[in-house]
């Protein structure tokens, strides 16, 4: 008997490090899809790639949590006290950000419940809806995929000039956040470029009012030669 039971022990421990392990496979090929998607649709100003970069860490993590503590209540209640005295600080500026982590949890704790099946439905699900999404609104607007920031630090350029700059120079523009700080007045604009020449008439406009402003450009998407 207690050979038999040695044996059987074996084989289940087996088998659970067997699903574990193919569980852990499946989140991480699936929030390496959600970041691939992220980048290609996503429509948040921050740099998304660095952003999603973040994606499978957070899946795997999330998965090994669940995975542990789902056999024990005396270890879940471990893990309730151990986040309470843990204070996160994330810098989330956009809701579609906050979407995209909640949807990479999702995974990891669909993995770590050891329920691939209804997990990758729902993802394949949601991916698909976010794709027709993306289509649509692509379709009804310009693709905005450039983001920019310009920090007035002087009274000599106003808000007004530097919006009519942009918009000069620009096929689409979109002002997405203006803040005023101790460095000056921020603007943040995302913009349709596919031309260089775009961003450098812009930065040389705004310098010739004004040599103090700093400007920034991010090409999101990397199209720009």
């Amino acid at each position: 008997m207690e050979i038999k039971d040695l044996l059987l022990d074996y084989h289940l421990e087996l088998t659970d490090l067997n699903n574990f392990i193919l569980n852990a496979l499946l989140a991480a090929l699936l929030s390496w899809i959600l970041s691939v998607f992220y980048r290609r649709y996503g429509q948040s100003v921050s740099n998304r790639r660095l952003f999603s970069q973040n994606f499978m860490l957070l899946a795997l993590s999330t998965m090994l949590i669940i995975y542990i503590v789902k056999s024990s209540i005396a270890l879940s209640l471990g893990l309730v006290g151990a986040l309470s005295i843990v204070r996160f600080r994330a810098a989330i500026k956009e809701p579609e950000e906050l979407t995209y982590l909640f949807l990479v949890i999702g995974i990891g704790l669909g993995m770590g419940a050891n329920q691939p099946a209804i997990t990758i439905i729902a993802f394949l699900l949601i991916i698909a809806l976010m794709y027709l999404q993306a289509r649509a609104r692509k379709g009804k607007a310009y693709d905005l995929n450039r983001h920019m920031v310009v920090t007035i630090s002087s009274a000599q350029l106003s808000e007004t000039a530097t919006n009519d700059i942009i918009k000069r120079n620009f096929e689409a523009v979109e002002l997405r956040r203006m803040s005023q700080g101790a460095q000056g007045l921020v603007m943040t604009y995302l913009v349709e470029a596919d031309r260089f020449d775009q961003v450098a008439k812009t930065k040389t406009s705004l310098l010739e009012l004004d040599e103090q402003v700093e400007f920034s450009f991010v090409d999101n998407k990397n199209m720009i030669g």
